[in-house]
Order: structure tokens, then sequence, then C-alpha cells
């Protein structure tokens, strides 16, 4: 986050700390100020205060001079509260990362976060060292096969509470349009966001954040054609969706749209 809001209610400088943790991923060996304020867009006397506070409360760590910030014990803890709180991934990780052995895709959920996505969680296909893309990543919502897949199911109010609601609204109604015609969407050729990646997705209701996730697979084109993505991934990704609401007793996410 790298302005401030001017809403009484809200905290600027907690905003800007959690800003900071957001900003690690899990495949990072610490972090410089340089690194984290390029990744904030926050100066670095401010990141400089922020680190020092967040090492105080153990939210992250810090050796000495030159060396890295990373997350400290605080936030371990509480990331592995959270985990144990959402309870459908792990109800998903056998068959998410039996789809991406067999598909040679990187399965994944992706959650909202404000106007962007967030990995979540990644399986990766076994024997294939191509794919890139890890927990803690951000994409875009618009262009991305999961922002398609969240935004179609995300109800009127809330969609209309977007700072971008204009613009991804004809991107959202074709996530729509595809989720009733074959229960998985792509993200039309020249809306995607990167010509590296395509990825499939289906959305799932997920009352920890009384909004959809999406599961996703997705890998470099020439390895996962659009054919591929709508004649075999989509489905497959499509079935294991439907079990796992079958597993956990929630409707399609389609009707929680509203």
């Amino acid at each position: 986050m790298t302005g401030q809001t001017t809403d009484r209610k809200f905290a600027n400088t907690l905003a800007r700390g959690l800003g900071v943790l957001r900003a690690f991923r899990a495949s990072d060996n610490g972090l410089t100020h340089a690194e984290i304020a390029e990744r904030t867009g926050l100066p670095k006397p401010t990141i400089s205060r922020l680190t020092y506070t967040l090492c105080e409360l153990g939210y992250l760590s810090h050796a000495g001079r030159n060396e890295r910030f990373r997350l400290g014990p605080a936030a371990v803890a509480l990331g592995s509260v959270a985990s144990l709180s959402i309870s459908f991934v792990d109800l998903a990780s056998d068959t998410m990362q039996r789809l991406a052995d067999e598909t040679g895709t990187l399965a994944l959920i992706a959650v909202r976060d404000g106007e962007r996505m967030l990995l979540a969680k990644t399986w990766r296909p076994e024997g294939v060292a191509t794919i890139w893309l890890e927990p803690g990543q951000r994409i875009p919502m618009l262009g991305s096969s999961s922002g398609m897949a969240v935004l179609a199911t995300m109800g009127d109010e809330k969609f209309q509470s977007l700072e971008n609601a204009d613009q991804v609204a004809l991107f959202r109604q074709e996530g729509y349009d595809q989720l009733i015609g074959q229960g998985f969407v792509i993200a039309p050729e020249p809306t995607r966001y990167a010509r590296t990646v395509n990825a499939v997705s289906v959305p799932y209701y997920a009352d920890e954040f009384s909004e959809s996730v999406a599961f996703t697979c997705g890998a470099l084109p020439r390895d996962l054609t659009d054919e591929r993505m709508l004649t075999e991934v989509g489905p497959a990704l499509r079935d294991a969706v439907r079990a796992l609401e079958r597993r956990t007793g929630h409707p399609a996410a389609m009707t929680r749209r509203g």
C-alpha cells in the first residue's frame, strides 16, 4: 500500500505494517530494506520504522547488521492458526496434487486480495521444473482466469464496491457465461495478463472468506493449449471442485452469487 486513505476509521500505519508482511514470498531467503521498499512502494525511512516495530513484536526477525529480514515467530504462529481454520485446503490437497501430476500443470488456489489475486497454495507436478508461480505472488484480477472465476461469482453489491468495477464488468460477464455453459473459465486470449502462461479456473465458495476462491491449473502455452484447457484440463478441474463441494456439503459457487 503506497497511499493513504482519508477514511477516519482506517489505520494507515497498521495497513503499511501489514503491507510489509505481505511483501514476503515462500521462496525468499529474507529481504533487505531496499527489496521491501521496492515491493511495497513505501519510502525507505518508513520501511525502517516499520521493520523495527515488527521485529520488536516478533513478526519479523533480523540477526544484525547487513542481515536480511525474515518472518518471525509471531507471523509463523499466526499463519499456522489461519491455515488450521481453512479446512477445505487440506481436503483438496491430495486431489489437486494428483491433478497436477496427471495434467502436467501447476495447480493452485488463488484468493482475492483487494483488486488482485493472491496465490495462497500451489501443487507442482512431479518432474516439471518450468512453472515458476509460488505462494505469496499476486497476479491481476483482470486478465487472469482466477480473477474471472471470482468476479463471475461475486454478488452485485460487493462487485460494485471494487475500485475497478467498470473496467472489469465485461470480463466478469464473460466469466459468468462460461461458468453457465461449461463450468470453468478461461480468460479470452486478447485479455490475458501474460503471454507466458495459460490457465483455467473453477470457483469454490469459501465460507471462511464469504466469497469464492479460485482453483486453477496453469502452464506454459506450449504445454497447456486452449484445446487442452477446453477438452481435458478444464473438465478435470471442474469435476475435482465438484467432488470437493460434495465432500464439504457446499453448494456450487454460482448458487451463492447475489
